[in-house]
């Protein structure tokens, strides 16, 4: 096939190939093991050769189901968005609760893997994987029943999805920090601490701001603060495009 009439370079978007034997390895085989691979190693670690070799299989094995690393990776991030809690369609508690508790199971599959937040611009057209269609269908129902129309719902979708991620995408980072340090979050926060003090020493509203979180848990301020804007996000969501009266 000439090269202009090749399909979009991804794994959810070329024909699924046919063989007439059971291939040795399935694709869900593949997946699993690649995600041990990354949560274990991280990102610079994964390689087609190392992964088979995990697999104890032969690259003609893997390339049955996927032909390169890109489209291994599409497979990968549609699994680890498979880990995330969709909202309930007519969730009694109103679209704010569903989308509220989505949003944090989001941040919560994205921090228990934050190599993610490396290859989320770079997956190709991870959009097209099953999991992701099926949380992305399930938010747009949840806003409508809330009294959004279609586009404004895909509107609302978006914006949250963009929240969810680039906090995470900080989080992941000071995680991944924090694992190799060997230390843990407030270990690693006593000991920053007496240099944030003294960076701040004049700027007189970042000191009164780091004296009011000396003592809270670098745990749980992270958890507070992503809660707080998720709240500011959605109160915005409901001026622009709820119906009058309806924020809930």
């Amino acid at each position: 096939m000439p090269a202009d009439q090749q399909p979009y370079p991804s794994v959810w978007a070329r024909p699924q190939r046919t063989r007439r034997e059971q291939p040795p390895l399935s694709r869900e085989q593949i997946v699993s093991t690649a995600l041990e691979l990354l949560d274990a190693e991280g990102i610079d670690a994964l390689s087609m050769r190392k992964l088979g070799a995990r697999l104890n299989a032969g690259a003609t094995s893997m390339y049955t189901h996927v032909t390169n690393k890109d489209e291994l990776l599409e497979l990968v991030v549609d699994e680890v968005y498979g880990e995330v809690e969709l909202p309930v369609a007519g969730d009694p508690a109103g679209w704010r609760a569903a989308v509220t508790r989505y949003a944090h199971s989001m941040r919560a599959a994205l921090l228990r893997h934050p190599w993610i937040v490396s290859v989320l611009g770079e997956a190709g057209v991870a959009y097209l994987g099953p999991n992701v269609m099926r949380q992305n269908e399930a938010v747009l129902t949840v806003f409508e029943q809330g009294g959004f129309t279609l586009a404004a719902a895909d509107r609302a979708l978006n914006t949250v999805v963009a929240y969810v991620i680039g906090v995470s995408t900080s989080e992941a980072a000071w995680l991944t920090r924090l694992a190799r340090s060997g230390r843990s979050e407030q270990e690693w926060a006593e000991t920053l601490w007496p240099a944030a003090e003294r960076a701040a020493r004049d700027y007189p509203r970042l000191r009164k701001l780091y004296a009011a979180q000396r003592d809270r848990h670098s745990s749980a301020t992270r958890d507070d603060d992503f809660d707080a804007g998720l709240q500011c996000v959605l109160d915005g969501l409901a001026a622009r495009f709820a119906p009058a009266g309806d924020a809930s």
